[in-house]
């Protein structure tokens, strides 16, 4: 489920907010998103994946909630962990280097 969004990380892209297949998250003009329907997070790890800075954490245990500590998820190496163990980089599956398709989220094209 997912528990954090760092603000130290978080650059207000949104697009944590676009690929949320569930609708977990609400966009909030000039700052962060928000985590404003936990409970509806299916732990798909899209947003996780999609974030380009590591800002993200999702916690496997779908059923419940953890508390977590966003130093202690940096120093474990746990913040956008999912995505790096997959291969992805920027917000990017490995061998996509040449894939255009992320320029869609720069342009406002969702």
């Amino acid at each position: 489920m997912i528990e954090l969004i760092s603000e130290a990380r978080c650059t207000s892209c949104n697009r944590c907010v676009d690929v949320c297949p569930t609708n977990v998250f609400d966009a909030v003009k000039a700052s962060i998103p928000v985590i404003a329907r936990p409970d509806q997070c299916q732990t798909c790890f899209m947003c996780e994946l999609y974030c380009p800075v590591d800002a993200m954490y999702v916690d496997p245990n779908a059923d419940e909630h953890v508390t977590v500590s966003e130093e202690v998820l940096i120093a474990q190496g746990l913040l956008g962990g999912y995505a790096h163990a997959l291969g992805w980089k920027k917000a990017r599956a490995a061998g996509t280097e040449n894939d255009q398709t992320h320029r869609l989220f720069e342009l406002g094209v969702t």
